[in-house]
């Protein structure tokens, strides 16, 4: 296990030195690959890029959101090309039907809420899972997009804030308490919906003031 650990350090190292020179175009190639293929250590490579970089820590943002968003578009496909018999190859019929009902109740969110969380959470099996239930591809370049901007965005400026160490105390809270860590997630995006219904609903009101018909 040792060995193993060592041989994936070294091969992060050597990823890093090799697309340190390209800025927010490496960080973006690096996304790509870890969401299409060979997992890469995204969270210690945002917080490398932040901390050295914090001026344009937005660029490497949303450069690595970008390429999740492409590189996702891999599992994707081959999940829609698979359908139901491919995925249930990977996991049990009760999970599938729980992961089917996630996506028929609210797709977006069913791939945007897995795409703020770091490892491990299981985010290609929702990906497949949104390549079989045939999500609708921009549907599935935003949630993706948005969820990575959210995930990514927090690391870089608690790193900014705390140093890059924060990333590993954080990554340890999360895995110790996941439940608690998703139910605190979950208010907070409920209360985002709520506020922007209400701002919506009262927004329509005011039209229909404004234009009142005879």
């Amino acid at each position: 296990m040792k060995h193993l650990l060592a041989l994936y350090n070294k091969y992060s190292g050597l990823l890093l030195k090799a697309l340190a020179p390209l800025g927010f175009w490496g960080i973006g190639a690096l996304s790509m690959l870890d969401s299409s293929s060979i997992p890469v250590p995204m969270d210690a490579f945002i917080a490398f890029y932040a901390w050295h970089d914090a001026r344009r820590f937005y660029l490497y943002v949303l450069m690595a959101a970008l390429g999740s968003a492409i590189g996702g578009l891999v599992p994707y496909f081959i999940g829609r090309a698979g359908g139901e018999i491919f995925l249930l190859k990977r996991i049990n019929r009760t999970k599938y039907e729980s992961l089917r009902d996630k996506f028929e109740r609210q797709e977006f969110l069913a791939l945007m809420i897995p795409s703020m969380m770091p490892p491990p959470t299981p985010w290609k099996l929702f990906v497949f899972g949104a390549g079989v239930f045939e999500m609708r591809v921009a549907n599935f370049m935003l949630a993706v997009f948005t969820g990575r901007v959210v995930r990514f965005g927090v690391e870089a400026l608690l790193v900014i804030r705390y140093g890059p160490q924060i990333v590993r105390e954080l990554s340890v809270i999360l895995h110790r308490h996941m439940l608690a860590g998703l139910a605190v997630l979950a208010i907070i995006l409920a209360a985002l919906a709520f506020y922007v219904i209400r701002k919506s609903k009262g927004k329509k009101s005011g039209r229909i003031q404004l234009n009142p018909q005879s």
